[in-house]
């Protein structure tokens, strides 16, 4: 399984973002897709997840309606909408694979190398 994020850039306090997660992978539909941030010195923190067999969705407590996370069957591309950016969100989004929608970084097996988001106020 390889994941490759993309969208990441420099952008100002309430612009959005569009990230991308390519997953090279035989089949796709067992998986649950996460995104995960991670700021320097901070722990790595759950943004959101997808099941990918039922579409059901799981947000973080702080992303209080700001970022939406769908699934691209066809392509095989899991998009993380960023709306509302503040500069708390700066950080390192990964996408990740797992079997279960939980919301550790321990109970993902697969990593992306990550995109960079930087807010600036």
């Amino acid at each position: 399984v390889q994941l490759v994020e993309s969208g990441g850039g420099l952008v100002q306090a309430g612009d959005s973002l569009k990230l991308s997660c390519l997953i090279s992978a035989p089949t796709v539909s067992s998986y649950v897709m996460g995104w995960f941030r991670q700021a320097p010195g901070k722990e790595r923190e759950f943004v959101a997840a997808i099941s990918w067999s039922t579409g059901h969705v799981y947000y973080g407590d702080f992303v209080e309606g700001r970022f939406t996370i769908s699934r691209d069957n066809a392509k095989k591309i899991v998009h993380l909408q960023l709306n509302s950016l503040k500069v708390e969100d700066t950080a390192v989004y990964y996408c990740a694979v797992g079997f279960v929608p939980r919301r550790r970084a321990d109970d993902y097996d697969y990593w992306g190398q990550g995109t960079q988001v930087t807010v600036q106020g």
